[in-house]
């Protein structure tokens, strides 16, 4: 409790108040909640912001092309994360330490560094370009980068440990003589893993899919360096109010409604998985 109050509510409750302020040329960059009249202290905040939020088209069509990019990116690291896990948590020792350490080594190297590491690989002249034109596969480079696909594959190869990791741990719990009395009884491969296997692992996809799906919805360095103009997420949408245009009460607001955007859903998710729980 004391965690999520430091990190999750004091920072919600200084962005609420900045939100229901306006903005102004001074240090801090918005106006005071309360000011002193004639009668007293008077309450000054409005939802002003809230409303210029869905009066302008720009901010519906950023919060739903983020929704958009943020659930394909994650329906895609569960399509090649799943197998992986799958793999590893089936492989004897000591490979399945070493496949872990494989997964995990990504995370020793900087974030940035990763993301700029995709330009080379992706740009005209790059590394990708210059093999298929030198295989002769192509004649001419692919436009790879400033692209939705390159928004994609930054994402994906970002956050596929995030995926991969709570897959796993559900995976290696999994136990194997359900798969044998399974098989027992004649069921198929395919048909054991889509009555037996996969029902169990629902709480790892959807674990990795809240640690895949939350941070690509806000993401904005992986749209910044290799999405190109038309990429428009809601990350990027809050950086231009905080540090373009230095209106803040906007961006507050921006914030917000993003926030209840990803945690009603969690939540109504979390409370259906835990009605199941009970039920059984």
């Amino acid at each position: 409790m004391l965690w999520l109050f430091v990190f999750f509510l004091v920072p919600f409750l200084v962005l609420g108040r900045i939100s229901l302020s306006e903005a102004m040329i001074a240090r801090p960059p918005y106006s005071p909640l309360f000011e002193q009249g004639a009668d007293g202290w008077e309450y000054a905040g409005s939802f002003g912001n809230y409303q210029f939020l869905a009066e302008d088209p720009l901010y519906a069509s950023a919060y739903i092309s983020s929704i958009r990019i943020a659930a394909t990116s994650t329906l895609l690291a569960l399509l090649i994360g799943y197998p992986l896990a799958y793999f590893i948590a089936r492989s004897p020792e000591p490979r399945r330490s070493i496949l872990l350490l494989l997964v995990i080594l990504p995370f020793w190297t900087s974030f940035l560094l990763r993301v700029y590491a995709w330009i080379g690989l992706l740009r005209r002249d790059g590394v990708i370009n210059g093999f298929l034109m030198w295989t002769g596969i192509i004649d001419q480079p692919l436009v790879m980068l400033q692209t939705d696909f390159a928004v994609y594959l930054g994402i994906v190869y970002t956050y596929l440990p995030f995926m991969i990791l709570p897959l796993y741990a559900n995976l290696v719990k999994l136990d194997g003589a359900l798969l044998e009395a399974a098989s027992d009884l004649g069921a198929s491969p395919i048909l054991t893993f889509f009555t037996v296997t996969l029902p169990l692992s629902l709480p790892g996809i959807i674990a990795g899919s809240m640690l895949v799906f939350i941070p690509a919805i806000g993401e904005f360095v992986i749209p910044a360096l290799l999405g190109g103009p038309d990429t428009l997420m809601i990350g990027r949408v809050l950086w231009d109010e905080f540090f373009s245009a230095r209106d803040w009460p906007v961006a507050s607001a921006v914030a917000i409604v993003m926030l209840f955007l990803v945690v009603v859903p969690i939540m109504w998710l979390q409370s259906v998985q835990n009605r199941q729980e009970g039920a059984q």
